[in-house]
């Protein structure tokens, strides 16, 4: 008995394999998230990213009247210049991991988790999309303004009901991109693939345009950035829908998501329209469950009840995926 205990503790207290310090890293990192939100912002890696963004954005992007003469010019600069951000996220993202590869598997769950926990932000979703339906209780002015933090479309036009579609659909597209596929490149890669991904996708929101925005042409400046977060969202995104909607409707999940232009914000979007039984629509763009009915008030609290479980389904999977690392390690 004397040895069987010696083996668990030295196990316990020793260096752990990545099969048992992801997933607690990432429970940690949802915890974290759960009590204390985020961090401030001169503190947190996405603002960081931002701030380069922007300063490489004023100087990439041509200005209307240069945009088509400068078209191969502006592409190259940006994916010269989303290579380059790219490159210095990994080289932060893994010195951490490298400094602590030697440390006890507690130090390196707290390390990661800590790390990890700025790349994702579900509470802030879930309270921004609350605050949403709070202020159209209001007035819809003050939803109309509220909205307007969360999404980047044109607002002022928009009555209730477009209020409330246009913040359950950036629930469900913003549960990929804040919280699942975080998870899922941490999972599949450590830090790095958790801190790339956040690169890509907010290169993609403050890059990805057709057309000026900003006084900007964005049309080939931002063409890299957006296929880049396509191809590293492309799985996460169905994933997310997977979880979003029961099985009764995966038949018809791949055919309403395929009516948005993007190949992938319309999985989550569309599973969130089917299992509300809801019409999500961007008017002259896209109607997601056509047959559904327009959003009320009680829906919003029904969508983010439905986005909880899809994030309580996360955790439940990486706590499987930690007894297994144990029993691994203990073995």
């Amino acid at each position: 008995m004397s040895a069987l205990t010696d083996a668990v503790a030295d196990a316990v207290t020793g260096v752990w394999p990545a099969g048992l310090v992801l997933p607690l890293a990432a429970l940690l990192a949802l915890a974290i998230d759960r009590v204390f939100g985020e961090p401030p912002a001169r503190w947190h890696p996405v603002v960081a990213m931002g701030h380069y963004l922007g300063f490489m954005g004023r100087r990439i992007a041509p200005l209307p009247a240069q945009a088509e003469a400068r078209r191969a010019r502006a592409f190259v600069s940006g994916a010269l210049a989303w290579c380059l951000g790219a490159l210095l996220v990994l080289a932060l993202a893994v010195a951490p991991g490298w400094a602590a590869r030697s440390a006890s598997g507690w130090a390196q769950v707290l390390l990661l988790g800590l790390l990890l926990k700025p790349l994702l932000a579900w509470r802030m979703l879930r309270d921004e999309v609350a605050a949403v339906e709070a202020a159209l209780g209001r007035s819809l002015d003050d939803g109309r303004a509220r909205l307007g933090w969360l999404v980047s479309r044109d607002v002022a036009a928009l009555d209730a009901a477009q209020v409330r579609e246009s913040a359950i659909e950036s629930l469900a597209e913003n549960l990929n991109d804040s919280v699942v596929a975080p998870l899922f490149w941490f999972a599949l890669a450590g830090l790095p693939g958790a801190a790339l991904y956040r690169f890509a996708n907010t290169a993609d929101a403050m890059w990805g345009y057709r057309g000026e925005r900003n006084g900007r042409d964005w049309t080939w400046a931002g063409k890299w950035a957006a296929r880049a977060d396509d191809a590293l969202s492309w799985l996460p995104a169905r994933l997310t829908a997977l979880l979003l909607c029961a099985p009764r409707h995966w038949g018809a999940l791949r055919r309403e998501a395929r009516r948005t232009p993007s190949p992938n914000s319309g999985w989550p979007m569309a599973a969130m329209a089917l299992a509300l039984g809801l019409c999500l629509r961007k008017p002259g763009v896209y109607a997601l469950h056509a047959q559904g009915r327009a959003p009320e008030a009680a829906d919003t609290g029904r969508a983010l009840r439905r986005a909880g479980r899809a994030v309580g389904a996360i955790a439940w999977l990486a706590a499987v995926a930690a007894v297994a690392g144990a029993w691994g390690v203990i073995a």
